[in-house]
């Protein structure tokens, strides 16, 4: 039994389909720059993204306290890698990542106004999170 209610189970699963094109999109791109960690299974070896491939690419929600643009989902990018990657290379890929998920928002959720906004080192998505009659 799920302690979530239906309509934001489809909201997360919805999220979750764009995330995985954000995360092959990613791996398109950037996958071969550096060396897989030995106990991640190789890219499409698992039947979820987030589970293989040198990027986890998802989000978080985040109720926004102590944050000025308030709540929303923290875009989250992580390597699995051994090797040390240069902050601006790390920075660069995970403004490739917001920049997509911004494009794909209207695709995957064209009945609401969302948008990706900066904080600090951070990209979030924010906006309407409705969820209507309850």
């Amino acid at each position: 039994m799920s302690l979530y209610h239906p309509k934001l189970q489809q909201f997360e699963e919805r999220l979750k389909k764009l995330f995985d094109e954000v995360d092959h999109y990613i791996e398109d791109r950037y996958g071969d720059r550096f060396p897989l960690h030995p106990s991640r299974p190789g890219r499409g070896q698992t039947a979820n993204p987030q589970a293989d491939g040198l990027f986890d690419v998802g989000a978080a929600f985040t109720a926004g306290f102590g944050s000025q643009l308030g709540r929303g989902y923290l875009i989250d990018v992580t390597m699995a890698t051994l090797e040390e990657v240069e902050e601006g290379v790390r920075q660069q890929i995970y403004q490739d990542a917001a920049a997509k998920v911004q494009e794909l928002l209207p695709v995957h959720f064209p009945e609401r106004h969302l948008e990706v906004r900066q904080e600090g080192n951070h990209f979030k998505i924010q906006g309407d999170f409705g969820l209507g009659e309850l």
